[in-house]
């Protein structure tokens, strides 16, 4: 149990933080599992720029680190290219 007042509120933005990124995590995630469900070619292309946005905008808030943005930016568009 928080001993201070500050500690206290330490407790409710974490777990505020927590939740966010929670939520913002698995939204990334359901965003790459439906670009990689996508059949190959013309329509992963088109769905492709909204997977991307969704990638940085994870890692401009951290929720993932940046090269492991750019791996997955890069791989999405390479099997999206395959077709």
């Amino acid at each position: 149990m928080p001993q201070h007042k500050s500690a206290e509120k330490r407790v409710k933005t974490n777990e505020r933080d927590r939740q966010s990124n929670v939520a913002n995590r698995s939204r990334l995630r359901g965003a790459v599992t439906a670009q990689r469900a996508l059949p190959a070619g013309e329509e992963q292309r088109k769905a492709l720029p909204m997977t991307v946005s969704e990638i940085d905008r994870a890692a401009k808030n951290r929720i993932i680190p940046a090269r492991r943005a750019d791996r997955l930016k890069s791989r999405l568009a390479r099997q999206a290219n395959k077709g």
